[in-house]
Order: C-alpha cells, then sequence, then structure tokens
C-alpha cells in the first residue's frame, strides 16, 4: 500500500492543505493499492505564485542555458523507466508491450523537445522589423490519466523549451506514475518554482487554474466536454489555450485493399492502449462489395486478440483504468445491441477466464454512421464497422462526424490512397502505417481540439510575436 501525502511546490515536496484521500486501485484485481492526498484551491495559489516568481529569470535564460536543463531532465527521467513501468502496468494496466512503450516515452519526448528547440529560431526579420518570439507566461499543464508521464514530460519539456514556467495538474488516478515523474523531475536539480506539480481534481484545482489571471496559458489533453469548459472560464481572462480532446476517427479500407495487411493495421489502429486513445480508429469503413470477406477476416483476427493480465506477456488489451470507465464501455457494448447494430464478435462481460478486474472483450459491431456507437468516444476496444458503396460515400461518412483528431487509409495504391487522404478533414492522416512523427504537429480538427503540439509548432503555441521596430 502506498500513500502519497505530498505535492511539489517552488522546488520542493510539502504537505497539501487539501486533506482529500483519494484511493488508487489496481485495475486487474480491482484492489486498493494505495492512496493520494489531494491538493486544494490554496495550494493552486501557492503554486501559481511560485511560478510566477520564477518566471522572470526563466524567461530570460538562453537557448544553451534551457537545453542544459532539459538534458539533465531527460537523463533524470530516462533512469526511472523500470521504475515507471512497474508504476504503469499496476496503476492503469497496461500490457507489458505497451507499457515498456509508455515507460520510455516520458523522456522520448524530453529529447524531442531538445532536438526543437536547438533548431528553433526566436527572432526573424520580417521587413524592416525584428520579430522576436517570447514567452507569454506561466502555463497551465492538465494531463490525463491513459499517458499521465508521457503527457507531463511532453507539456512540461515544450513549455521550459519556449520559456514559460508551469503548474501542473495531473490526473489523481495516476498518482504512483506523477511521483516517479515528480521525483526524477526534481532530481534533474531544475531552478525552483519553474515547475510545480499539484495532484487534484479538475474540478477543484484544474478550474483554480482556468480562473488564475496570472495563468496566461492552459494546455489540456482530455475529454472534449472539459475543453470546452476550460475555453468557456479562461475566456474571462483570454488565456491562450492548445486543447487536444477526444475523437472518433475512421479508418477506411479501400477496395484495392490486401485483407492479410489491412486487418491487422486496422485492428492496431482501433485497439492500441486498450482502446483508451484518442486517436484509436475506431470506426472501421469497409467496401459494401467485400463485407462478407472483411467480417469473417475481422472475427478470424480477433478471437487471436488476448484481453486480461497485463503482466501476462501475451496479453494485448489490458483492463480498463478504473470500475467506471469498464461500466461505460459495458453500456456502451449493451447500447450497440439495443440500437440494432450486428455483434460481430466480443460482447458484454470480462474476458474468458477473468473472473475479477475491469478487463473488456475486444468487440466489433457492424453498423451505420448514425448510431451512437459510431458517433461517441467510448474509450475501449469497441470498433465499429461500416460499409460503404463507393469512394464518395466513404468520405462522406468519415467526415461525418464532429471530431477530427486522426485518421488512417489502406489501400494497395498508394497514389490513390494519399488522395483519399487528403479529403479527411483530420488533423492527421496515416497511410498505410502506424508510424509516428515527432517532429511534426499533432492536434485535432473541428471538436478535437484547438492548436498544435509536437516540434516547433509545439514550442510556437507556448511564445507571442513582438514586433521591434527602430527609427
Amino acid at each position: 500500500m502506498q500513500h502519497i501525502d505530498s505535492i511539489y511546490i517552488n522546488g520542493e515536496f510539502v504537505t497539501p492543505h487539501g486533506e482529500e484521500r483519494f484511493e488508487l486501485f489496481n485495475p486487474t484485481t480491482e484492489a486498493v493499492i494505495g492512496t493520494v492526498r489531494l491538493a486544494d484551491e490554496v495550494d493552486a495559489e501557492r503554486a501559481i505564485a511560485a511560478a510566477k516568481a520564477a518566471f522572470p529569470a526563466w524567461s530570460r535564460t538562453t537557448k544553451a542555458e534551457r537545453i542544459a536543463v532539459l538534458k539533465r531532465m531527460h537523463a533524470a527521467v530516462a533512469a526511472r523507466e523500470d521504475e515507471l513501468l512497474e508504476a504503469i502496468v499496476t496503476e492503469y494496466g497496461a500490457p507489458a508491450v505497451r507499457g515498456r512503450w509508455m515507460a520510455q516515452y516520458p523522456a522520448d519526448v524530453i529529447a524531442q523537445a531538445i532536438e526543437a528547440l536547438e533548431s528553433f529560431e526566436f527572432v526573424e526579420r520580417a521587413g524592416s522589423a525584428q520579430v522576436i518570439m517570447t514567452p507569454v507566461g506561466v502555463a497551465g499543464l492538465i494531463t490525463p490519466w491513459n499517458s499521465d508521464a508521457g503527457f507531463i514530460c511532453n507539456k512540461l519539456a515544450t513549455a521550459m523549451a519556449a520559456g514559460c514556467t508551469a503548474v501542473i495538474k495531473p490526473s489523481e488516478m495516476s498518482g504512483i506514475q506523477t511521483q516517479v515523474v515528480t521525483e526524477a523531475l526534481h532530481e534533474a536539480g531544475i531552478p525552483a518554482g519553474v515547475f510545480n506539480i499539484i495532484t487534484g481534481r479538475g474540478e477543484v484545482v484544474g478550474d483554480a487554474i482556468n480562473h488564475h489571471p496570472d495563468i496566461a496559458k492552459i494546455s489540456f489533453t482530455g475529454s472534449t466536454a472539459v475543453g470546452k469548459h476550460i475555453v468557456e472560464s479562461g475566456a474571462r481572462t483570454l488565456k491562450r489555450v492548445t486543447l487536444e480532446l477526444g475523437g472518433k476517427s475512421p479508418t477506411i479500407i479501400l477496395d484495392d485493399a490486401e485483407t492479410d495487411r489491412a486487418v491487422p493495421l486496422a485492428l492496431a489502429a482501433g485497439f492500441m492502449n486498450s482502446g483508451q486513445a484518442c486517436v484509436a480508429g475506431t470506426r472501421i469503413l469497409v467496401p459494401r462489395s467485400r463485407q462478407t470477406e472483411f467480417e469473417q477476416a475481422f472475427v478470424q483476427a480477433v478471437s487471436k486478440v488476448q484481453s486480461g493480465d497485463p503482466r501476462n506477456e501475451n496479453t494485448d488489451i489490458g483492463p480498463m483504468v478504473s470500475r467506471k470507465q469498464w461500466q461505460r464501455v459495458q453500456d456502451y457494448i449493451r447500447l450497440g445491441v439495443e440500437e440494432g447494430a450486428k455483434l460481430l464478435v466480443g460482447g458484454e462481460g470480462r474476458p474468458a477466464g477473468m473472473t475479477q478486474g475491469w478487463g473488456v472483450k475486444p468487440t466489433v459491431f457492424v453498423g451505420h454512421n448514425q448510431m451512437r456507437i459510431a458517433r461517441e468516444e467510448i474509450f475501449g476496444p469497441v470498433l465499429v464497422m461500416i460499409p460503404y458503396d463507393d469512394e464518395a460515400e466513404a468520405l462522406a461518412i468519415a467526415n461525418d462526424t464532429t471530431y477530427g483528431l486522426s485518421a488512417m487509409v489502406l489501400g494497395s495504391n498508394t497514389e490513390r490512397a494519399v488522395r483519399v487522404a487528403q479529403q479527411i478533414e483530420s488533423g492527421r492522416v496515416l497511410v498505410n502505417t502506424m508510424a509516428h512523427e515527432p517532429k511534426a504537429p499533432f492536434g485535432g480538427m473541428k471538436q478535437s481540439g484547438l492548436g498544435r503540439e509536437m516540434g516547433k509548432w509545439g514550442i510556437q503555441a507556448y511564445l507571442e510575436a513582438k514586433t521591434l521596430l527602430v527609427g
């Protein structure tokens, strides 16, 4: 049993003013494995004051000075990989392969921020003017539970690269992962106040950050509903906002696609991170002329996907993060049946052999795009196959959504697949690949978000352009 009794403010681990205890669970066993003492509004005020006091000095550091600090951060976080992996598997339930990637990712994104900073130009000419990119101020960084450590390190490293200081509110459901990362960042010797981490509830600490006049920018990853609330509350002080929100990503399988290549890629996109991923390809569009063929192929492929104990090396899909999330997924599976969708494989209940824990059967429906299971983000391993008659209808279905975060096109003719991809309304489109390019911008269209992260675009999001004219 682990009891986390501190938060991090102004370079020190301190006892929160808040007194609420939040229980942490092992999603595989449903057992309580620890508690976190949550921060409150008073703690948020202290953290914001510390970040504000540290901002003048940090904002004036040189690129070389920031890189030196970021390199120390990278080394310290990388050294905690095994400890972080254990926390991720125990607290979040990620399977071994995914968990290892999640444990390496926090150090990787710091290295990527360093690379982006090394080539970033803070001053350029615009005619007779000099344009100076200046840090916006104190950033409020709000991170989700589905990749807690990675989001903390990505947002923080980028904000610091730009010259901003930060107040971070991680998910209270990720207390052990947060503690590992916080200890590593402390060991890196970052100047006091440059980063502050206060674990608390969104409606308490999150709202305090959203409303505070000394927070100049919010970077939030999470649900679209909360993102809208942040925009509304932040408008009172005209906060700069970057939002990476929900998705209902389409995977278009073209009529010339090879089944044995397309099906594994479509399932990898749909079931990534146990389905608890905003970019998950949860709508699979298949040509009606080959519908029976693809139905059979998906049934066969999904029968080999193992859902259950993340410590089993053969597990592909781990349990949902919480009982609430498990119940949400079960409700959507039941809803799909009630809506008249054809249950191709999977269904309600735990996977075979799993008598406890929040495991979900990998599930695929056949339905149409107006069903709720095809329009609403489920955040679990539940996919909807939607048949289409021609390319034009495939694009119409793909774009008939309030979201626009990610998409995939699969087909034998790459030139044609790229042409289709260019017509999808999405911040990112993958063609015959699951590759990720960290130098490229990442973010959503429509209600999937505002702004972009990663690469030079991520740094730009924490900067304001100042025009200087000298007579």
